[in-house]
């Protein structure tokens, strides 16, 4: 991977894995769906600013199903799910469970091709489980109801991501930018109507707003761009290699910014769920971790 290409995927990790701790900060003010209207609003008025600047045109009502699609499955759905969560658990954690897509991807992939599952692929999903309960085990001593409604809606947001991963193989080829584009304003018109359902509570602080800010832009129109820059820069299975430091960040900036504590539990489950989503994907194999080398 060239020096510049690993530069970005760092960089993609950072912000991705700061996004968790924006919405830990704003969630509980503003509401899900506040905060995220206001998320995929400063992105696609971002993107719409690129697209003005790089004289790129959108044909939205040509693709709106499409947009509406990709907008429900990979923004809105799963956006509206992890602020939901954001309320009651912690951005290392958020981030962690994020982090079990690819895994969510291989049981959506096993299904929507009725293929057989490899050895690999049953380990990595039963390593991914056990990181998982880990998890929930590290809130032991406060598990209650709240706690485990937010863990599996964490859960389903990733399957949300899985899901539109899949869609996207069979969807219409338009270029990134324009998905990216598309998808942000029909995720703004979706999640629109839920502001009345569930407004804001209270007036949030400049901090907040400020980290809002940074949510829609940075860590949602700009990561956009970074992302499928990579995805044509080194191909989208490398790429797909972000999902394994978006934990690190996550639970490094929970620590440094909100005081997360980081314990062993923490650690443990972020290992078993990132080697377990490593074999689902294929990027280790049960042979080359017991292979023997003969001279």
């Amino acid at each position: 991977m060239p020096i510049h290409s690993l530069l970005r995927l760092f960089f993609l990790a950072a912000i991705w894995g700061a996004s968790f701790l924006f919405m830990r900060m704003a969630a509980s003010s503003l509401g899900p769906a506040v905060l995220i209207e206001l998320r995929v609003g400063f992105a696609a008025l971002t993107l719409c600013v690129f697209a003005v600047y790089f004289n790129k045109k959108l044909a939205f009502l040509t693709y709106k199903k499409h947009f509406f699609i990709i907008g429900a499955l990979n923004s809105a759905i799963p956006f509206l799910l992890f602020a939901f969560a954001a309320q009651t658990i912690n951005a290392s954690t958020l981030a962690i469970l994020n982090s079990t897509t690819p895994i969510w991807g291989a049981i959506v992939g096993i299904i929507w091709s009725k293929s057989t599952p490899s050895k690999s692929m049953i380990l990595g999903l039963l390593i991914g489980l056990i990181g998982v309960a880990i998890l929930v085990g590290q809130n032991s001593l406060t598990i209650n109801t709240a706690t485990l409604t937010a863990i599996i809606a964490s859960l389903c947001a990733s399957l949300s991501y899985a899901i539109a991963s899949h869609y996207t193989k069979h969807a219409p080829k338009l270029s990134a930018f324009d998905n990216a584009h598309g998808s942000m304003w029909a995720a703004s018109m979706l999640v629109l109507p839920l502001i009345f359902v569930m407004p804001i509570r209270e007036m949030p602080s400049q901090t907040v707003m400020a980290g809002v800010i940074a949510l829609g832009i940075v860590c949602t129109a700009v990561a956009y761009i970074l992302f499928f820059r990579l995805i044509d820069e080194i191909g989208p299975t490398s790429a797909l290699t972000v999902t394994f430091l978006i934990p690190l960040f996550g639970i490094i900036w929970g620590n440094l910014i909100l005081d997360e504590e980081i314990g062993p539990n923490t650690l443990l489950g972020a290992l078993c769920v990132i080697g377990g989503t490593m074999l689902v994907t294929g990027f280790i194999r049960i042979k080359s971790l017991f292979k023997r080398h003969t001279l």
